[in-house]
């Protein structure tokens, strides 16, 4: 047995039952002797250690050619990267500082519009925040650019960024075509949609080339993520691969083609489903009244469910009401003028409809204004802002109210909110704020102040509208701050308010206001200075 095995027995039976073979200790300085020795023994041990071969060091990290942020940006980086992982407020009370968690996805889609590279040192926080919140990792990823990947391929909790989702600075050049093929046969499947979506941005008929090259092969759930991916930049060129696709094996991949060509109102699809439609649909001249009559299919034939019309109705709805919908919403919208007489679409949407057929023929309409992105359609089926919330000429909820906004222009969708804002108030118009484009413009950013205040002297707690307040700070204008500043001094409370509240909406106000501040100073260091 050697010395340090000796030592090691002895410290574990006890110096009392195993004394240690140490010369000059006795039986009282045993334990500390026995200590000592182990100490020197471990010093000798390591310094007598040979090294081991040297790893294979990495590959050295590549060259980002972007420009580098500006110092108050790259500072204003570490810091809402740092207020990530802030604790939240014991209490859920949030205080009058800025949320800088959620301002750092605004700074991100600021960045990368500017075209800036993150810098090293931030790479590993940029790379944790990422992991923590998908919502963040496309932008994310985007500005940590190719040296992120390169440090994400060295820490397994980073290995996310290596499923595609590193945005375009992981890609080939669309123009390399040897490059481009090879990850298209050898990536992962969120790289070569990532692919296919940049090739289809630069060249359509090439990204239509490239996947059918592959097709037959592909897996069903692939070749249905494949063809959804087709949505952006959707056009004529699509419709003969799209046509083929409704023979697919998969009825998912049938569903998704038909719905594509019926967005596209020249498709032969969108010819069969009008003619079909028709059928179904017409007017009723009986006594001088003028009415919309329904005949809605009897059957649903295999050309029907080859066209993608699913023939098994979800539970509780009926087979001849659930075929009809489908027929109208597949069947372009230009065809209903001529079937009733050259009648605008506000004027046919107003038609009385017989039988009790109304919400479903208005709500079909409805699904085909928004996959054919047809503005006047939209606008005759939402009717004026004005009218009750949940109605409208052809609505039933202000979901589909929000879907057809977003076929809108952006500047009429935000006068349309504004006007629904001043008829109803905010409680019902969250789901319409959350289609309007960013910042909001200025009648509708007026219009939600204007309702904040109003709700603030109606007694109420802010927190009744914690939903709009969160909104309010992500998408109001920055220069909106003047028409908030009046709005931030605590106001005298009525008897028959909630206690408390004016203190409440201060604070809420006052939080609103630096938050705005605090935009415009990212927004203004992200320009850098001025040459």
């Amino acid at each position: 047995m050697d010395a340090w095995e000796e030592l090691v027995t002895s410290a574990l039976l006890g110096t009392d039952r195993r004394p240690p073979a140490l010369a000059g200790a006795t039986a009282g300085d045993a334990p500390v002797a026995l200590l000592g020795a182990a100490a020197l023994h471990t010093v000798r041990r390591r310094a007598g250690l040979r090294p081991g071969p040297a790893a294979e060091p990495p590959e050295p990290a590549p060259e980002d050619a972007r420009r580098p942020l500006p110092e108050p940006a790259r500072r204003r980086l570490g810091q809402l990267l740092a207020g990530r992982a802030a604790p939240t407020p014991s209490g859920g009370r949030r205080g009058a500082a800025p949320d800088l968690a959620e301002l750092l996805p605004q700074w991100l889609v600021a960045a990368n519009e500017h075209g800036y590279k993150a810098p090293a040192s931030a790479l590993p926080a940029l790379l944790d925040a990422a992991r923590a919140r998908t919502d963040l990792r496309p932008q994310a990823l985007t500005l940590a650019g190719p040296r992120g990947l390169w440090l994400a391929r060295l820490n397994p909790e980073w290995r996310f960024a290596l499923r595609g989702g590193g945005g375009r600075a992981a890609l080939p050049d669309v123009r390399d075509g040897d490059a481009v093929r090879a990850l298209w046969e050898e990536g992962l499947f969120a790289e070569r949609v990532a692919l296919l979506a940049s090739v289809r941005a630069e060249d359509p008929a090439a990204a239509l080339e490239l996947l059918g090259s592959t097709w037959a092969a592909e897996r069903a759930e692939d070749r249905l993520m494949f063809l959804d991916s087709l949505r952006a930049g959707l056009g004529g060129e699509d419709e003969e691969f799209l046509e083929a696709a409704l023979s697919d094996r998969s009825r998912n991949v049938r569903s998704t083609a038909a719905e594509l060509l019926s967005a596209l109102p020249g498709s032969a699809l969108a010819g069969r489903m009008a003619k079909r439609a028709s059928s179904c649909v017409s007017l009723d001249r009986t006594e001088g009244a003028v009415t919309i009559v329904v005949e809605a299919p009897h059957e649903c034939d295999a050309g029907m469910q080859r066209d993608g019309l699913i023939p098994t109705p979800p539970t509780g709805r009926g087979e001849r009401s659930w075929w009809l919908g489908q027929l109208v919403e597949a069947a372009p919208l230009s065809c209903w003028p001529a079937r009733f007489g050259g009648r605008t679409p506000e004027e046919i949407v107003a038609l009385p409809v017989a039988d009790d057929w109304r919400g479903e023929l208005h709500a079909a309409w409805c699904r085909a204004a928004v996959r054919q992105r047809d503005a006047a359609w939209s606008r005759a089926l939402l009717g004026a802002p004005a009218a009750p919330p949940a109605t409208g000429p052809g609505t039933s909820s202000l979901a589909e109210r929000a879907k057809l906004l977003s076929t809108l222009p952006e500047e009429e969708r935000a006068r349309w909110v504004a006007s629904f804002i001043a008829a109803h108030g905010l409680s019902e118009a969250f789901q319409l704020l959350g289609v309007c484009a960013v910042p909001w413009a200025r009648p509708l950013g007026g219009a939600v102040i204007d309702a904040l205040d109003i709700a603030r002297d109606a007694g109420s707690y802010p927190w009744s509208f914690s939903g709009v307040m969160g909104l309010a700070e992500r998408c109001l204008s920055p220069d909106a701050t003047g028409q908030l500043e009046a709005l931030t001094a605590l106001p005298a409370e009525p008897e028959d308010a909630s206690p408390g509240a004016g203190g409440y909406w201060t604070e809420a106000f006052q939080r609103l206001v630096s938050t705005l501040h605090l935009r415009a100073a990212m927004r203004d260091e992200l320009r850098g200075p001025i040459e």
